[in-house]
This record gives C-alpha cells, sequence and structure tokens, in this order.
C-alpha cells in the first residue's frame, strides 16, 4: 500500500509522520522549506501533560535541554501579588522555542526508517481516486507522488486547504502582542507572571540559560511597534518588576504577533485531511495553536492507521473532523466569550460574578491548560458505556497512573499510547507487590485475557494497582490516543467486544489475528 504523503514539516507535519511510523506506516514529508529553520527566541510554544508526553514519545530530544517547566505560575493586579500557584499536583507547563521543537521532531523524523523527508518540494496540484491520491511539487525536482492518504499541515495559508476549494472564515486580528526574548534577572527564577493593570497586560514565561519571553497585549488596529517603542516597553516593564530600576539585560529578538481565529469549514475531503494551521488558528488569552494542532495529529494517526493495515469505515475517518473541529471551535467560542468579558469595560461582571480576579482567573486557565481556554478535550464516546463511576469521564484523556509495561518494567500510561493499539486496564490493588507470574493466572485475569484476545482492534492488556475515583476491579477500555472509551464492572465479554468495536466505528471485519486464549496479550501491572 502506498505511503501518507503529509504536507508541511513544521510541528503538526512532523508529528503526524512520527505518529503514523510509529504505528508502522509509512510517510513521505513534503517540505517548501530547505529542511532548516531559523532561529526565533521570541517565538515559543508552551505544551502541557498530554502533548508534552506526545512530542517526547515521538522521540523529541530538545525538550529536556531547550526547554523549560514553569517553577510557579504568578499574578500580578496593578502592582500586588494576586496569586500563586504551584503544579505539586501535576505536570508543568513545558516553555520552549518553536525552532528547538521542529528541529527535535526533524531530527528524529530524519533517523526513523519509515519516514521520507523531502525538502524543496512546493505542491501544486493534487488529485484522488478511490485509492488513493497523487500530488504534484516543484522546486528542485519536479515530481509525482502517489499516496494512500494525504494530510496537509502546510500552515494559515494552506495550499492543500486552498486546492480543496475548502473555505476558511473567522476573524481577524482578534489580538496583537509585542514579543521580545531576552537574558536577564527577574525576581522570580523559573516563575511565568502575568501582571495586569488593564488596560495593559503584560506576560513573561521562562526559558533555559536566564532567557525570558514577555509578550505585551496591544491594540487590536494600532501604530505600528518601532524598535525604539519595544525597547521602552523592556526597560519600564523590568523597572516595575525591579524595584524601579531596569536590571541589566540582552535583548535577542524581538517581535509584532498578529493573531487570529478561524476555522476551516471541512477538514476532510475524501483522502484528504487538514490538521493544523491548516485547518485552525487560534492563540488569544493564553490559548496554544501549536498545541491543538498536536492533538489533531494524534487524534488523525491513529485512524489513519487503522486504515492502513486493516481498512476503517468511513464513520471512523469522518470522525476526525467531527471529534477535532468540535473540540477547537469550542475553545474559539470559549475564547470569544472571555474577550468580550475581559476587553470590554465592565462587561466581565455580567460574565463571571466577583471582582477583577475572575479576570486573571480566566487569563490563567488558558496559559495554564485548565477549563474551557484551555484543558485537553473530551470526545463524546460513539457508544456512553460507564457501568463503574472514574475520575475521568468517558471521552475525556486517561490519568497518567503507573502501569507495567509488557517486558515488566513499570511505566506512565501514557507512555504505552501512540501503538495503534486499544488499552485494556484491570484496576487491582496489590498486584503490584505480586510476581508476575502468580497474577497473571489468578483472578479474573485469565477471563479477561480471553476477551481481550477476541477484540476486533489490536490490543494490550494492563493492570495497574489503582486509578483515580475508581473501584477495584474495573475495566476500563482506552482508545490509541490515550482518551477514555468505557468502563465495565468486572469482565463482560460481550459488552467489551461492543465499545472497542464502536471506538472503530465498525471498521472492516479484517484484522490481526486474536492471540490465543492460552497466550493472554502483553499485561500491565503496577
Amino acid at each position: 500500500m502506498d505511503p501518507v504523503i503529509v504536507v508541511g514539516a513544521g510541528p503538526v507535519g512532523l508529528s503526524t509522520a512520527l505518529a503514523l511510523a510509529g504505528q508502522g506506516v509509512p510517510c513521505v514529508v513534503l517540505d517548501e522549506g530547505p529542511g532548516k529553520d531559523e532561529p526565533r527566541p521570541a517565538r515559543t510554544v508552551v505544551l502541557h501533560a498530554d502533548t508534552a508526553a506526545m512530542a517526547h514519545r515521538l522521540g523529541c530530544a530538545t525538550l529536556r535541554d531547550e526547554g523549560a517547566y514553569f517553577a510557579a505560575w504568578r499574578t500580578m493586579r496593578r502592582s500586588r501579588p494576586a496569586q500563586r500557584i504551584t503544579f505539586d499536583d501535576g505536570p508543568a507547563p513545558l516553555h520552549l522555542p518553536q525552532h528547538a521543537l521542529t528541529r527535535g521532531l526533524r531530527d528524529a523524523a530524519a533517523a526513523h526508517p519509515l519516514v521520507q523527508l523531502v525538502t524543496d518540494s512546493k505542491l501544486d496540484s493534487l488529485e484522488q481516486d478511490d485509492r488513493g491520491v497523487t500530488a504534484h511539487t516543484r522546486g528542485a525536482e519536479t515530481t509525482w507522488w502517489r499516496g494512500s492518504y494525504l494530510v496537509g499541515c502546510d500552515g494559515a495559508r494552506s495550499t492543500v486547504r486552498k486546492l480543496l476549494g475548502i473555505r476558511f472564515p473567522g476573524r481577524t486580528a482578534v489580538e496583537r502582542h509585542a514579543v521580545a526574548a531576552l537574558r536577564t534577572e527577574l525576581p522570580w527564577p523559573g516563575e511565568a507572571l502575568l501582571h495586569r493593570s488593564p488596560p495593559q497586560e503584560v506576560t513573561s514565561r521562562p526559558l533555559p540559560d536566564g532567557v525570558w519571553r514577555l509578550d505585551w497585549l496591544l491594540p487590536a488596529r494600532g501604530e505600528l511597534v518601532t524598535p525604539d517603542a519595544l525597547v521602552t516597553l523592556v526597560r519600564d516593564t523590568l523597572a516595575v518588576w525591579c524595584g524601579g530600576t531596569t536590571p541589566p539585560y540582552d535583548l535577542l529578538d524581538t517581535g509584532v504577533h498578529t493573531l487570529h481565529h478561524r476555522l476551516a469549514r471541512r477538514w476532510r475531503d475524501g483522502r484528504a485531511f487538514l490538521a493544523g494551521d491548516a485547518a485552525h488558528l487560534l492563540g488569544a488569552l493564553g490559548t496554544q495553536g501549536v498545541e491543538e494542532g498536536l492533538r489533531d495529529a494524534e487524534n488523525l494517526a491513529w485512524k489513519l492507521s487503522l486504515a492502513w493495515h486493516q481498512g476503517a469505515s468511513e464513520a471512523l475517518l469522518d470522525s476526525y473532523e467531527g471529534e477535532r473541529r468540535t473540540a477547537v471551535a469550542a475553545r474559539l467560542r470559549a475564547a470569544d466569550q472571555a474577550m468580550s468579558a475581559l476587553r470590554s469595560a465592565g462587561a466581565l461582571r455580567t460574565y463571571l460574578p466577583g471582582s477583577a480576579r475572575s479576570a486573571e482567573s480566566l487569563l490563567t486557565d488558558g496559559h495554564l491548560g485548565r477549563g474551557a481556554l484551555g484543558a485537553a478535550p473530551a470526545y463524546a464516546p460513539p457508544v456512553a458505556v460507564r457501568e463503574v463511576p472514574t475520575a475521568t469521564e468517558p471521552g475525556g484523556p486517561v490519568a497518567n497512573v503507573p502501569v507495567t509495561a509488557p517486558d515488566g518494567s513499570t511505566v506512565p500510561l501514557r507512555d504505552l499510547l501512540g501503538q495503534g493499539r486499544l488499552l485494556v486496564v484491570l484496576v487491582a490493588p496489590g498486584t503490584g507487590v505480586w510476581d508476575r507470574r502468580h497474577w497473571l493466572g489468578a483472578g479474573l485475569m485469565p477471563r479477561l485475557a480471553a476477551a481481550v484476545s477476541a477484540l476486533p482492534v489490536r490490543t494490550d492488556l494492563l493492570v495497574a494497582d489503582g486509578y483515580p475515583g475508581t473501584p477495584a476491579h474495573t475495566v476500563l477500555l482506552v482508545r490509541p490516543d490515550g482518551h477514555l472509551a468505557a468502563t465495565f464492572a468486572g469482565v463482560r465479554p460481550a459488552e467489551l467486544y461492543e465499545a472497542a468495536d464502536s471506538v472503530r466505528a465498525g471498521a472492516p471485519s479484517s484484522r490481526v489475528p486474536a492471540p490465543s486464549a492460552a497466550t493472554p496479550p502483553s499485561v500491565v501491572v503496577d
């Protein structure tokens, strides 16, 4: 079968190709550029728990060396501290330059045997039939490419979207920010800051080696920001934060970012799909467009993998648009509503009861990946099976509990995602202290192993010592992208099969042969 063609070699395109390759699907990545990005320290991205874990699984080695986790998040109202949030109960956001993220993903793609990177190749036409997609590129060489599917990850001015005739409506210049990257010492090492003195708003976020990214909110449509005006912003802001005196600083990079809100009408046209900025633009109020693009890649990859290996129903492929476009549309609506409240005098009180502290809370949600502005999305399961209550609603991202990998090692649950397989997790307190050869044949395990071996999709059977809000002997069914599909009280083979079949949306019946019931699938335990 022909490889999947990925158009665009930014973070979303590279992540899509790596996610597919990790599930055994060969990919060709068409890169219009020369294969490397110009370093821009002031252009950065924030990754939260799910997207940081995904980038790590894909082999992005720059996360550790060139990214910085927030030590804390603090807010100031005018010149007074208002709130300080630590991350004792969960992972801190990871902040790194976008060129570092892209380089780490590109290096991983270059090293993967199933990914072919093609530079200086600009798409100028594509055709589809019932067996695949044919794409034509120009550049150093004029070439025709044949693929089973095509994914357009080629940015806001997407050629793929234009060739497919898909409209891209929305709002222009919803926010403007002056941005600077500088090396200096601030009074709160490693801590991110939101400082509001309405209508002024400034954020600072740490990077390694004493570097900070500072953002100043500007009028949506105003005068150009001159270099002298930006230097004045830097000096005045640092003086406010450092007791009235501007500390020494080294200005590394500056810019003005204009943020737009747009949403493509369709994300699928036959065998062609859109992802990332080609499908949506967002970024106001701390929301992260790159992060949403990574979620696009993870959602689409396992569905295309199933289609490539086994055949998938049209309903499953359609569910990519249904799930991801719905999630991004909800994010855009939340941002528009919050922006109206935050940027209009007196409007906040009608939007949220309480004082000005509510404004900082709204913005904090966007920056820290919480609430309607920032939390990882939940997808409505096709069949809502929830026999047992858990702390995770069906369709929501699973908690990253420790589990035992097939080789017997204990790993976080998210480390086992992205392999194109369902995960069945048995919650069995106490198994973590048992010898593995004992609990594999004890209690519910033999029946559950037999039920898992009969499922219509490749599945790993795992055991966890516990799961938040879940009683013992609960069985969790987890999608390949880490979203909870169903929960069961004990072993229910027929119901488990029905739920697994609903996850694949009734895909064609051809499947990988199930292992023998006498040989349990790989099992995970804490």
